[in-house]
């Protein structure tokens, strides 16, 4: 069994990136441009934010964080996308979620610039996904395709499992890990919770991505030898023996279901960690595409 260190990957990911950035600037282009809008205080999303700012600084990018209190009204959340829309010094928006329920997240989403969209969530993006043309991948699927690629995992031909089935990580995984490419050529089959048979399914996979938001759901028994598992749940669980007083728990059941992969990514450490050098790779992508239009 091997690890998949989200850690190793990510910081290699960074460094090329930071490499690239040097000489962007030094042929007299501007510093690639981070926006992040945050809306309340979530616990989780204060630490998401506050990594990708952190992240920014170092491989070079410039970065701005607009903060919101929960109870803004949309119409004041529209104005400043808007905003953003049009400063030519951002290259990327990032709105982070999720939104407040007085918010249509799918209206703000929409709002977007294609063009500066590097989380990869506006209808346009996830179009030319499908089509397999050039476009921003959402950030966590390009994380964990970076991953395997790193790994230099084979997909060719394997039978990959996908339990979950949102727009931000199930559904564009499933369709990446089909497209004529590597990694890719699979045989897909996507799982919710209202698929038959789960378990039947899973133990015919080579590869499972679980990505449904249920702590430990993914058992041993549910899983074949040999077979390679990443897990993408992140969820906070109260646990006393913790001074934080809460635990990180991913969708698998990593001690029981380790011994039995070929390789597995741990939580924390895996992909949360390639998801913000993903959205990095996007944000550098769009600053470019910028002097090339």
């Amino acid at each position: 069994m091997q690890i998949l260190d989200g850690k190793i990957v990510s910081q290699s990911v960074k460094e090329k990136i930071k490499e690239k950035t040097i000489l962007f600037k030094s042929n007299g282009n501007k510093t690639p441009h981070l926006a992040a809008i945050l809306v309340g205080t979530n616990g989780a999303s204060e630490t998401y934010v506050a990594s990708k700012v952190k992240n920014c600084e170092e491989v070079g990018f410039k970065s701005s964080l607009i903060r919101f209190d929960e109870n803004i009204e949309e119409a004041a959340l529209i104005e400043a996308i808007e905003k953003l829309n049009r400063d030519e010094d951002v290259d990327g928006i990032l709105v982070q979620l999720p939104l407040p329920k007085q918010i249509n997240e799918e209206k703000i989403i929409n709002l977007i610039n294609p063009d500066k969209d590097v989380d990869g969530f506006h209808p346009m993006s996830i179009g030319k996904m499908v089509q397999g043309l050039p476009t921003f991948i959402p950030a966590t699927p390009y994380g964990i395709i970076l991953m395997l690629e790193h790994y230099k995992i084979e997909t060719s031909g394997k039978h990959a499992v996908v339990i979950g089935r949102s727009n931000i990580v199930g559904r564009p995984i499933s369709i990446l890990l089909s497209r004529n490419a590597y990694p890719g050529n699979c045989t897909v089959t996507v799982c919710h919770s209202r698929t038959k048979n789960l378990k039947e399914i899973c133990l015919q996979a080579d590869i499972i991505v679980a990505a449904l938001g249920i702590p430990e759901f993914l058992k041993a028994d549910m899983v074949k030898e040999n077979a390679v598992v990443v897990d993408v749940g992140i969820t906070r669980v109260v646990d006393a023996t913790k001074k934080s007083g809460f635990a990180i728990k991913g969708d698998v059941d990593f001690a029981s279901v380790a011994p039995k992969c070929s390789y597995i990514t741990p939580v924390p450490g895996g992909v949360g960690l390639m998801t913000i050098a993903a959205l990095l790779m996007n944000t550098f992508t769009a600053a470019e595409l910028k002097i090339k239009h």
